[in-house]
């Protein structure tokens, strides 16, 4: 895994993937004691960054391969993100999506033309699941964040985080990655080593599923003692990848966890500032930025808003208690 496989990613996903902007808000810097910028990945395709990695994986298999059809696990925007790639390469998929995703997440990947088989996620295996249904059907496994094409199409973020930084004039900062199982995280730190030294990858989770930043800490990898009970749903993994972790150790700075409270304050003040939509696990950067200012140093800070797949009621909670 290496930066010349993000460049390759980069020029397979040109003219597919959207560049997203870098917003800012002179409310939101004050709020946090410093400049704060904003990386809108809930504005790429499927409303995620999910989709970079999803055709990015899918453009790098070879025709006979693809043409059998892909499966994939996922609480929903990595699903989304294949279940559009697939339709774009025309070609069938399976995904495989815990029962209790949000229910917009389940629709809109049947509306991509991908059958969805649920699951329990306290009390099953998706990766068990997964292997058979690939097997069983010959259908390729892509997986949500251990997967290195996966990895490198997560990386383009980093590539244009690095480019529009520039263009601000940031020559340092911190940047807040929503983490789960490191995918997008370990892509931008090695995009962002290559391209923008300066510019430090920081994975934001939720408190109590913050696998990442202990197994930082610890220097191997953790686990997480549950697999639900967070709002923060898209970014709820066991455990960082054995692909992404090292990379995760090597580039990255300490991760930050972050309550399911600053989780919504941030996605109110996401959409009353920036007028974006953002999901609770798609909004834990942010919060990390505003809310834990001791958590870094600097006069700028960048936050990535990975995703905006959210359910109505969770965001009219949102608004309600924070708006």
């Amino acid at each position: 895994m290496n930066i010349d496989m993000i460049q390759k990613a980069a020029i397979r996903l040109k003219g597919h993937a959207r560049v997203t902007p870098l917003l800012s808000s002179p409310f939101l810097d004050e709020i946090a004691g410093r400049r704060v910028f904003v990386k809108a990945e809930c504005l790429q395709h499927t409303g995620s960054f999910k989709y970079r990695g999803a055709f990015a994986a899918l453009s790098a298999l070879s025709p006979e391969v693809r043409s059998g059809g892909v499966i994939a696990f996922s609480s929903g925007n990595h699903a989304q993100g294949v279940a559009l790639a697939a339709r774009q390469h025309g070609i069938p998929a399976v995904i495989i999506m815990p029962s209790d995703a949000p229910k917009l997440k389940i629709a809109n990947t049947r509306a991509y033309g991908a059958e969805v088989v649920l699951y329990d996620r306290a009390n099953e295996d998706r990766d068990a699941i997964g292997e058979k249904l690939s097997k069983d059907r010959g259908l390729t496994l892509i997986k949500p964040f251990d997967d290195a094409q996966v990895i490198a199409g997560q990386g383009t973020t980093g590539l244009e985080i690095a480019e529009q930084a520039r263009a601000e004039g940031i020559d340092a900062a911190d940047v807040f990655v929503c983490c789960g199982g490191g995918g997008l995280t370990s892509g931008i730190a090695l995009a962002l080593a290559a391209n923008a030294p300066k510019l430090r990858a920081r994975p934001a989770e939720p408190v109590g599923f913050d696998d990442v930043a202990r197994s930082l800490a610890a220097g191997t990898i953790q686990r997480n003692p549950k697999l639900s009970g967070s709002i923060c749903d898209a970014i709820v993994t066991p455990a960082p990848g054995n692909l992404t972790f090292p990379i995760l150790k090597a580039h990255c700075g300490p991760g930050v966890a972050v309550s399911d409270d600053e989780a919504l304050h941030a996605m109110a003040l996401a959409f009353s500032r920036l007028k974006i939509v953002v999901e609770p696990g798609g909004a834990v950067a942010l919060a990390a930025a505003l809310f834990h200012p001791e958590a870094t140093q600097g006069e700028a800070v960048i936050a990535v808003a990975s995703g905006g797949n959210v359910d109505t009621d969770v965001f009219s909670q949102a608004l309600t208690r924070f708006g």
